[in-house]
């Protein structure tokens, strides 16, 4: 039989869990040594004390900056455009952490919507599509830095504590991320520079995990949910001189974030490979004649 079984504070016996059931059976050390020899005890292991019970988060916060969204005209190839930052941070408390085990304590993000689509007249449209979120195949595709699987990123976004450590540990762990692309002012599939782009208009949709997570056994508990959403919509005058071509329509601030009071529990896309920026795929959709594939995914 397999017991969870610990030695009592003055180690003068083995109190163990009998198996399905909630009954707790204590022996001296010496039987509880015989059986073992006698392998009547197959696994003297205890499951890990960080429970999330143990776990304190405090001062959540999530906020996207109260600013527009910035048009840079500065290039005769591409507009650019620069939205306000989402941001969010904690302050944790984690328990003491047992001798052998790591455990790692930091943001996950998935994208579970987007539409981005530039407009080019009545010629057609580019979009930048994910194709399997677009299908129904995934709820969401991890938004991974594409090296620190599944976190966000390493810098702020995570905290590592390697046990034994024998105080509780405090820390603050923070995230921001925003968009910031470049999109040609031509047709992307054609040779011609002449500036056509009418509109450009982009909706996309993320949530955003507070996780402490075992490096050992994987095991994670989920300690925060945080939605949120960024939209841009803006129009083109290509006739127009550059540098006054380009305008903000529609709302000129985003929706604040919500910090949800339940746990949503996390995708298995949204753990691992790939991340949004590689599964993307950059399409042209023309008014007559089939998509075609500009930039595949990676």
């Amino acid at each position: 039989m397999n017991l969870c079984c610990q030695l009592d504070g003055k180690w003068s016996g083995l109190m163990c869990i009998l198996p399905n059931s909630k009954a707790v059976q204590s022996w001296s050390v010496p039987l509880a040594l015989s059986l073992v020899a006698m392998g009547c005890i197959q696994s003297i292991a205890c499951k890990s004390r960080i429970k999330r019970e143990n776990i304190v988060v405090y001062d959540v916060l999530a906020t996207i900056d109260h600013t527009p969204t910035v048009i840079e005209e500065n290039s005769p190839i591409v507009l650019r455009y620069k939205t306000p930052y989402f941001k969010a941070s904690a302050r944790v408390v984690m328990p003491p952490i047992p001798r052998n085990e790591t455990w790692v304590v930091g943001w996950i993000q998935a994208c579970t919507q987007m539409e981005f689509y530039n407009t080019y007249g009545d010629i057609g449209m580019s979009s930048w599509e994910l194709p399997e979120l677009r299908e129904g195949l995934v709820r969401a595709i991890s938004d991974s830095d594409g090296v620190s699987y599944p976190w966000y990123g390493n810098t702020t976004e995570t905290v590592t504590l390697a046990g034994p450590t024998a105080k509780p540990s405090r820390f603050t762990v923070s995230m921001n991320d925003n968009f910031y692309p470049s999109v040609t002012w031509a047709v992307p599939v054609s040779d011609s520079n002449v500036p056509l782009l009418t509109h450009i208009k982009r909706d996309q949709s993320f949530t955003t995990w507070l996780v402490a997570l075992n490096a050992g056994t994987r095991e994670k508990i989920l300690l925060q949910t945080i939605k949120w959403r960024m939209r841009v919509d803006i129009t083109v005058d290509p006739s127009k001189p550059l540098g006054s071509r380009a305008r903000l329509i529609g709302r000129p601030h985003q929706d604040q974030p919500r910090v949800l009071t339940r746990m949503e529990p996390i995708p298995p896309n949204a753990m691992g490979r790939p991340n949004a920026n590689d599964a993307q795929v950059l399409m042209w959709r023309p008014k007559r004649g089939p998509p075609l594939v500009v930039i595949p995914s990676k």
